[in-house]
């Protein structure tokens, strides 16, 4: 039962960013960071104290800093890029898809300050085209982890993973609820078993999910919410399980519902088992400055939200 699922703490997602970072680092003597003016605010006080000669200060170049981290794989060396999601990914797609995807360069591009939820720098900031667009490169792998305990085993489990990452993750902080050991890249996590309906989500929104089917539970409604940390390569097998038990869906991720996790559901859904789906996203909007959590409310991206496609989604079905 979704009830049952304990939070263990309150923490901002991009610190578990800085101490994955931190033990991929103590780990591997091949791991380096490099940031774009922004060290602090992605959490990398604790390599750049331990291994100075492993962190490099970018500054605000961020399309040099990708082509430093392209030609330090020559060399053997894991570079993690680090600025907020905005700057990692729309200021430097031409770098990334050149220096880095074409030639499947065993860079990791780790982004922070992603979503509605950066708040109140506003929407020159609160990229929420970025899964879209990486997750179009060939051969790109792209993660969006739930809280501190995933993004901290999502940092380290990238770093033996061989070729081209991004990594998204956020500022505010959130309920801590996952078990570091339970992160696999690539294989969807399971918080509830259902037979009414299907909700995906990834990274904040997981939590909403969850919070969604408690309400949903108490209603009667048999939930099923995965958690899809791995929006690329896709955990199909899990998908298409789900919902052909349940034979209807529900998506939600903090990003547009153009190019996200929704259609990359919904992709999977047409080819194998076409189902009705709700999105729960931006529609096709840039954000505004404001608090968080006003911010996800206001675009549609909370609770009652959820809740509220999935009783859609189940008319539909019906």
């Amino acid at each position: 039962m979704l009830k049952d699922i304990p939070v263990t703490g309150n923490k901002d997602t991009r610190s578990g960013f800085g101490d994955g970072i931190l033990e991929a680092a103590r780990k591997n003597p091949n791991v380096v960071a490099l940031t774009a003016d922004l060290a602090g605010s992605l959490k990398l006080g604790g390599l750049i104290k331990e291994f100075p000669e492993r962190f490099i200060q970018c500054g605000i170049a961020e399309a040099n800093m990708i082509g430093i981290a392209a030609g330090l794989t020559i060399g053997g060396k894991i570079p993690f890029t680090t600025t907020f999601a905005n700057f990692s990914t729309g200021r430097v797609y031409d770098q990334i898809r050149q220096s880095v995807a074409y030639s499947g360069k065993n860079v990791k591009i780790c982004a922070s300050h992603a979503g509605l939820t950066l708040g109140e720098d506003g929407a020159t900031h609160q990229i929420l085209e970025d899964i879209g667009m990486m997750r179009m490169l060939p051969g790109m792998t792209v993660i969006v982890p739930c809280d501190y305990n995933q993004t901290k085993a999502a940092t380290q489990a990238i770093a033996e993973y061989e070729g081209p990452v991004y990594l998204r993750f956020g500022r505010p902080v959130w309920p801590i609820f996952t078990k570091e050991e339970d992160f696999v890249i690539g294989k969807a996590q399971k918080f509830s078993e259902g037979t009414d309906v299907s909700i995906f989500a990834c990274g904040h929104l997981v939590w909403k999910a969850i919070e969604a089917g408690r309400i949903l539970e108490e209603r009667g409604v048999s939930v099923e919410v995965i958690n899809i940390h791995t929006i690329k390569p896709l955990d199909e097998e899990a998908i298409i399980a789900s919902i052909q038990k349940t034979k209807c869906a529900v998506t939600a991720e903090e990003h547009n519902i153009l190019g996200g996790l929704g259609d990359a559901i919904a992709h999977v859904a047409t080819r194998n088992c076409p189902v009705p789906i709700e999105y729960v996203g931006t529609n096709d909007t840039f954000g505004e400055s404001g608090k968080p959590t006003d911010l996800l409310k206001k675009y549609g991206l909370d609770t009652d939200n959820i809740v509220a496609a999935v009783d859609k989604v189940m008319i539909r079905k019906a």
